[in-house]
């Protein structure tokens, strides 16, 4: 299952940052938050990252923002959420075995959504829409999420696999 969640916590004066499940390199603090409130963010539901994608196809990725207990407490700095998509990985093993600094390699794209900035309004269902290009390789592709909020950043990643449009009408 791809499915984790990113969790925002605000306390008064500063924004505390919890992370449920995420890529061991995300930063932030999840500290004394137990007891702060403020809104949850998860994303990508399984039918969002399991299906099979086509060049050409838009990524949706679906956020959804809960409401953790009772309301938050002082002012909370603008949330940033964002996503991109980089391959084309020959298999899933190659993908995860690859530096993070594999993203910047020739043989590899980057198809980024833009910044989505939410409101935090419990119910609110922001999505990024990542446009993946008509001439994109088949292959496994790195889907990277992430959430940035007052100078600290919290992120995970799926797998999106795009198979070419002959794949899609088998003979």
């Amino acid at each position: 299952m791809f499915l984790y969640r990113l969790a925002l916590l605000c306390a008064a004066g500063a924004a505390a940052v919890l992370l449920a499940a995420c890529d061991p390199g995300a930063t932030g603090e999840a500290g004394d938050t137990a007891a702060s409130a403020g809104v949850t963010y998860s994303c990508c539901a399984d039918t969002d990252v399991d299906s099979p994608y086509y060049p050409g196809q838009v990524v949706s990725v679906l956020w959804t923002v809960e409401s953790t207990n009772g309301p938050a407490t002082g002012a909370a700095a603008q949330v940033e959420l964002s996503a991109s998509l980089t391959g084309p990985y020959a298999t899933v093993g190659q993908l995860k075995s690859a530096p993070e600094d594999s993203t910047n390699a020739a043989e590899y794209v980057t198809f980024t959504a833009p910044p989505v900035r939410p409101s935090g309004t419990p119910g609110e269902k922001p999505v990024s829409t990542i446009l993946i290009s008509s001439d994109a390789g088949p292959g496994y592709y790195n889907l990277t999420t992430a959430m940035k909020q007052g100078g600290q950043t919290v992120g995970g990643a799926s797998i999106i696999r795009v198979v070419t449009p002959a794949a899609r009408h088998p003979a």
